[in-house]
């Protein structure tokens, strides 16, 4: 850096640090108390923002990774499993990140509390997997939520009506960071408040936040002394990921000297998962490139199938022990993601945020382990929403499966329009939720509803242009059908 560049890091630092400690005078002493340790891990990741410039990965050092650090889950599932998985199961937590709201869905509060199936939510989807397991067993592993500021408060209210469920549940909370001008590089905050002008001058800085926050929160030594030895992670929105004892099993069945600390789940790519982040060797170790450190030239590289052939699900395996080493000392260099936003004013701000799966490189022998697509089955879209709804799936204690009655296991491609991107909306669109059993791909746009008993087979395309509407009638079979213009069926 020239003499310059480092005077103006120096003060950029120094007016940061000033900034936050007037922040924290305007605290309770128990905020205060928890926001320091928030504001400590902030100034981290700020001083390392104002360190890198331009992108993070050099391209050329790019290589695939090796054959024997990506296992195909067939392999592992080869081995079987031994008759003590008890003792196995034992040792593990579950985690889920339950962080983000329902926004995006048209839905206020917590994303967890959307109903998916039945009248269940994400929540007690999950809480259904682990109680079953744990009945199955014999065994008590602990469900952790990993909440954020938003959806905190929400979440505990709800847990009350899983008291008498055989499954423990502990919550903690993500860190609460400050969003930052992106010309001044100070804080937009003018004290430790959330509400009125301070809305939204906070933020939860991403799941890479998940190390320091369960440290920070006591749980992860409560976890260790209770002798848990791994968590298995995943976001709360994807259904497919349920606990894998043949994953669990390869995990402890190590040799000692060689204990897989980090197990990263991916999946074959297709052209729906082309920005999802994936698995490279950097180098010499295994390390994972997301879209957002890709310099722009090479986007249309990093998005091919043929080259970066799997992603991430953001399933992870993790060790306990090792994550209280690394934070401890202070080894996790976990890759910034600059994160612009235009808040409602017009003012322009920067969010700092960092991925969970970005650690992998930090872990002693992590691998990643090539796994069927059915444990990548993320809820994100109202047209996500449909397939899992739908009886393409069946449901049993809690895990959606594929139905057998389907008679090849890919998953329908589903685009519905913006009339549908409400839950809301996308439920009063629908008398019931149609047979896709034999479905390809569905397209519906504009102003469309379903009545009852309706099933859609092969390719199916309903296009109600501005101004017109389309009512499929109840009991209407569509096989690789086009329909276009205008239906309307009204109550006489």
């Amino acid at each position: 850096m020239t003499e310059f560049q480092e005077k103006l890091r120096q003060q950029h630092e120094e007016s940061m640090h000033r900034e936050l400690e007037t922040l924290l005078t305007t605290a309770d002493k128990v905020e205060a108390e928890i926001s320091r340790k928030d504001f400590d891990g902030f100034k981290r990741l700020f001083h390392r923002f104002l360190q890198v410039k331009g992108p993070s990965v050099d391209w050329p050092k790019i290589n695939r990774p090796p054959e024997e650090s990506i296992q195909p889950y067939e392999k592992i599932k080869a081995k079987g499993l031994p008759d003590n998985i008890t003792a196995s199961l034992n040792k593990l937590a579950v985690v889920k990140l339950n962080g983000g709201l329902g926004t995006s869905m048209g839905c206020k509060g917590p994303k967890s509390l959307i109903s998916v199936r039945n009248e269940n939510t994400f929540l007690d989807l999950t809480v259904q997997q682990i109680e079953h397991l744990n009945k199955t067993f014999g065994t008590d592993v602990p469900l952790v939520l990993m909440n954020s500021f938003n959806t905190d408060e929400e979440t505990k209210k709800i847990l009350q009506k899983y008291k008498h469920h055989r499954v423990n549940i502990h919550t903690f909370n993500q860190s609460r960071y400050p969003r930052i001008n992106k010309e001044s590089l100070l804080p937009i905050a003018k004290n430790m408040g959330m509400s009125g002008e301070n809305a939204e001058a906070w933020y939860p800085p991403g799941h890479g936040d998940i190390y320091a926050s369960f440290h920070n929160s006591g749980l992860l030594d409560k976890l260790i002394a209770e002798g848990k030895e791994y968590i298995f992670v995943s976001n709360i929105d994807n259904l497919g990921a349920t606990v894998d004892l043949f994953i669990l099993h390869h995990l402890m069945s190590q040799p000692a000297d060689k204990r897989c600390e980090f197990i990263m789940e991916v999946t074959d790519k297709t052209r729906a998962d082309v920005k999802g982040g994936t698995l490279i060797k950097y180098e010499d170790h295994l390390r994972l490139l997301e879209i957002a450190q890709v310099p722009k030239a090479h986007v249309d590289e990093f998005k091919s199938v043929t080259k970066f052939k799997i992603f991430n699900t953001n399933n992870l395996w993790i060790s306990l022990p090792a994550i209280k080493r690394l934070h401890e000392k202070n080894a996790m260099d976990l890759e910034i993601i600059v994160n612009p936003k235009t808040l409602d004013g017009g003012l322009n701000v920067i969010q700092l945020e960092t991925a969970v799966g970005a650690a992998i490189k930090s872990f002693d022998n992590a691998m990643g382990v090539n796994v069927p697509r059915s444990r990548f089955l993320p809820v994100k879209t109202s047209s996500d929403l449909l397939l899992v709804m739908s009886n393409l799936y069946s449901l049993d204690a809690g895990s959606l499966t594929m139905s057998k009655k389907r008679e090849f296991p890919t998953t329908p491609h589903v685009k519905l329009g913006s009339s549908f991107t409400k839950v809301q909306e996308f439920l009063a669109r629908f008398e019931n939720i149609p047979d896709m059993l034999e479905l390809d791909h569905l397209t519906v746009s504009g102003d469309v509803t379903f009545g009852k008993n309706v099933s859609v087979k092969g390719t199916v395309i309903i296009i109600a242009n501005h101004g017109d509407r389309i009512d499929i009638p109840a009991g209407a079979m569509l096989e690789n059908k086009i329909v276009s213009g205008n239906l309307r069926i009204l109550d006489h």
